[in-house]
């Protein structure tokens, strides 16, 4: 059951991408202000206008015929989503890494002690505890990459780190049940901190490639046993 909107705050935008993110809303589920007013008490124009917002940064989709509804999940999708996201992050982490100074090390190592402190859900009804993980995952991401020196290329990777999150939610869901992914998942955040610290590029680029394919794979073969939402 998705949140109300009072425990989510923050505006109409900010509570409908926050439940598409998470995968309340779910992909290729129909997005009616009417509906969305009485679920989460919204105003209807401000659930318009959020919703026009959505649409344009790929969220959502809209045609004459559905109306809005949340951008439907596919594999082929997945596949060129990763494809370039593991190519902007290259170009990204290998900026920072040129280009990042001391405050920058201390960003990372402060945004990773965070990530190790939170705790993953221990039961799918547990969505507070998902989003708290989820924020310090991607807090350490970006403090990964903040340092590139490129406000487009920062852009891009937080338009792409928006679609891969609604992805990898998934794998935040079954991953829970095993303890050994639980630990490789955190050696491999601890062992790409290390290679950025260390200044050492080529490195810190493999072991964040070899993070993502991790991802990639285990969301590939959810895709093998459950239907994700169909074609918008």
């Amino acid at each position: 059951m998705s949140s109300p909107a009072n425990s989510l705050g923050g505006t109409a935008y900010d509570v409908l991408r926050a439940e598409i993110l998470a995968g309340h809303l779910a992909p290729g589920q129909k997005l009616r202000p009417s509906a969305l007013r009485g679920q989460y008490d919204l105003g209807l124009t401000p659930i318009r206008e959020a919703l026009m917002r959505l649409t344009s940064e790929g969220l959502a989709t809209f045609t004459e015929r559905r109306g809005a509804t949340v951008r439907a999940a596919t594999l082929d999708e997945f596949r060129e989503l990763m494809d370039t996201r593991r190519d902007v992050e290259t170009i990204c982490l290998s900026r920072a890494i040129a280009r990042g100074d001391d405050a920058w090390e201390a960003d990372i190592l402060r945004a990773h002690h965070l990530l190790t402190r939170a705790r993953l859900p221990g039961t799918d009804d547990d969505p507070q505890t998902a989003t708290d993980w989820e924020t310090a995952h991607r807090q350490f991401h970006f403090a990964l990459v903040s340092a590139c020196g490129s406000t487009w290329h920062l852009d891009f990777w937080n338009t792409l780190a928006d679609h891969s999150e609604r992805y990898r939610r998934l794998r935040l869901r079954e991953v829970q049940s095993s303890l050994p992914d639980v630990e490789e998942m955190n050696a491999q955040h601890e062992n790409i901190m290390k290679a950025v610290i260390d200044r050492d590029p080529a490195r810190a680029c493999n072991l964040m490639s070899d993070h993502l394919a991790g991802t990639e794979r285990f969301v590939v073969n959810l895709f093998e046993n459950r239907t994700m939402g169909d074609p918008a």
